[in-house]
């Protein structure tokens, strides 16, 4: 990203144009790297978020709301101490350095004093330090001697910058002008990166593509001074802000605006895909136990698979008592339940009379019977079990946003797959009607999907009779519904609501996948049967491939 001095010196301006006088009347650490500060600037307050955490560092506005821990952590409770209710004087960049320094005036009942806030913006190095006069109050990264004897980072130390490269500050003209006296032979943004302190790789590339011949120097000085801005944020795989406007971005009116966006953008991607990797997690490792359990009672099952056997042992036993003795170890007997009327081997206890030998027989049959009575339900109910997870599974892996996945955790506290959030059963319903469907629309024909089962159950049971339900064969996927009004729904209609319920299914890799759909009326929900779980008759089947559409939700 490029939170490089030339961005930070622009960011640093825009920053003191908008909060140079305010008053600093909160301060929050939400997370262990990162803080934010609230100003009051007489047009309203402002959330100034600190990060310095090696992926998302950087000093930007932020509306979003996030979760504070029970007790704040000891930074911010030293910040809370020094700089509630100072007023900021300043922003700016130390030097040409990646470094943005917030110069406040602390008043308390017994003094006054100007102490700095001094942003660190370097990756994985990124710090935030407190100091006054020079020497450190304290640090959200702190560094003892013993781990770096050039600079320690701790309360009562001198402060002291981190180590220069061995790159040309560009603010030094005839250092810059001796550099770049002759244009370099190789590739040029690789030179200046290398050579030019406070430069990012797509910053050299910005100056590179610009410079169109004479003198050099003079021109990379201007560019990286120049307060010629066109903020503007680049989506997709590998996206970030920019200063200087880049081909195919999104423009905006600041930097800070820009900032704001992508990294707005970027948290709820990661909160996004954090909690579904949590749920998924959850539904993994509730699927492993049921598999062991399956496995486990599928295993007693094929041990007492041999029940009928034992009963026929024992009554051909009895059948034949008047021909066998104590002591003997085997008999061979004429099975008189076999149609060919074969010989069958019966093995004895020799310690045992005939009459005991049969009765061990059949005590192992009424064993071996009541065991199946009881695990062939079991077998069932785990087999149910393992194919409601499955479908949870499959809508949280084909969840898009927020409140796909907070709806099925709201299932999943429902079947004790999480610990409820909520100890009120009134609380929890109305955080569920805060949910809806899908809603999508398609030739004056409204289609409506479930978020998970719970609205899957409850959008079969409110849908009219003549309503069309369509489900993925041989797939998990949310309950599609078209609400006809007693109208025909289209072949264009059909398909549509088709495809909705494949990309909101199991089915992946694409290619055309088989879809059912039939009136509602022919919709059962079995007594007993787990959420989302229906039966269904008087339907057809249609092909679609999901990729050749395109859906926008309501």
């Amino acid at each position: 990203m490029p939170q490089d001095t030339f961005t930070l010196r622009l960011i640093a301006r825009e920053l003191d144009g908008a909060l140079k006088g305010g008053k600093i009347n909160k301060i929050v650490e939400p997370k262990k790297e990162e803080l934010s500060l609230f100003v009051y600037t007489g047009r309203g307050s402002l959330k100034l978020t600190i990060n310095a955490s090696a992926g998302d560092c950087g000093v930007y506005f932020t509306e979003d709301t996030q979760e504070n821990p029970p007790a704040p952590l000891g930074f911010c409770m030293l910040l809370r101490k020094h700089l509630l209710g100072a007023k900021i004087q300043e922003i700016a960049l130390d030097g040409f350095e990646r470094i943005l320094v917030i110069k406040c005036f602390c008043v308390s009942d017994f003094s006054a004093c100007e102490r700095e806030l001094r942003c660190e913006i370097m990756g994985k190095y990124s710090n935030v330090i407190l100091t006054e006069k020079g020497v450190i109050l304290g640090a959200l990264k702190t560094t003892s001697i013993d781990e770096n004897f050039r600079r320690a980072i701790l309360a009562g130390a001198k402060y002291m910058p981190p180590a220069k490269q061995d790159k040309v500050d560009p603010s030094d003209k005839a250092a810059l002008k001796q550099l770049l006296k002759a244009p370099p032979a190789g590739e040029l943004a690789h030179f200046l990166f290398t050579q030019i302190a406070g430069l990012a790789p797509v910053t050299a590339e910005q100056i590179a593509a610009g410079y169109a011949g004479g003198d050099l120097a003079s021109y990379v000085y201007d560019f990286i001074f120049s307060d010629e801005i066109s903020p503007c944020v680049k989506e997709g795989a590998g996206g970030d802000f920019y200063a200087r406007y880049v081909n195919g971005a999104k423009r905006f009116e600041t930097l800070s605006e820009a900032q704001s966006y992508f990294y707005g953008k970027k948290r709820a991607e990661k909160l996004f895909s954090g909690e579904q990797r949590r749920l998924l997690s959850a539904v993994s490792a509730q699927k492993k136990k049921q598999q062991k359990k399956l496995a486990q009672t599928r295993e007693k099952l094929l041990a007492s698979a041999s029940f009928e056997e034992n009963r026929i042992k024992g009554e051909l036993l009895n059948a034949n008592l008047y021909a066998l003795k104590r002591g003997m170890k085997e008999c061979e007997l004429l099975d008189f339940y076999d149609e060919a009327g074969r010989i069958r081997k019966i093995a004895l206890d020799e310690t045992l009379s005939p009459a005991q030998n049969a009765q061990s027989y059949f005590k192992k049959y009424r064993k071996q019977k009541r065991a199946r009575e009881f695990l062939l339900p079991q077998e069932a109910e785990t087999e149910g079990e393992i194919d409601y997870l499955e479908s949870l599974e499959a809508q949280l892996s084909a969840a898009e946003n927020m409140d796909d996945l907070r709806s099925l955790k709201e299932e999943m506290e429902e079947s004790k797959l999480l610990p409820s959030a909520e100890n009120a059963k009134g609380a929890k319903n109305k955080r569920q009607a805060e949910i809806p469907y899908r809603r999508y629309e398609k030739d004056g024909f409204v289609i409506l999907a479930g978020r998970n089962n719970l609205q899957n159950d409850r959008l079969v049971k409110g849908s009219a009779p003549n309503d069309l339900w369509l489900h993925t064969q041989k797939y998990h996927s949310c309950h599609v519904v078209i609400k006809t009004e007693g109208k025909e729904p289209p072949v264009g209609v059909i398909e549509y609501a088709a495809a909705l319920c494949v990309r909101h299914s199991g089915a992946k890799g694409g290619g055309k996948v088989p879809v059912d759909y039939c009136p509602v009326r022919f919709v059962k929900k079995p007594r007993g049967a787990k959420a989302g779980f229906v039966t269904y008759s008087e339907y057809s089947t249609i092909l679609v491939d999901s990729q050749s559409f395109q859906f926008v939700e309501r």
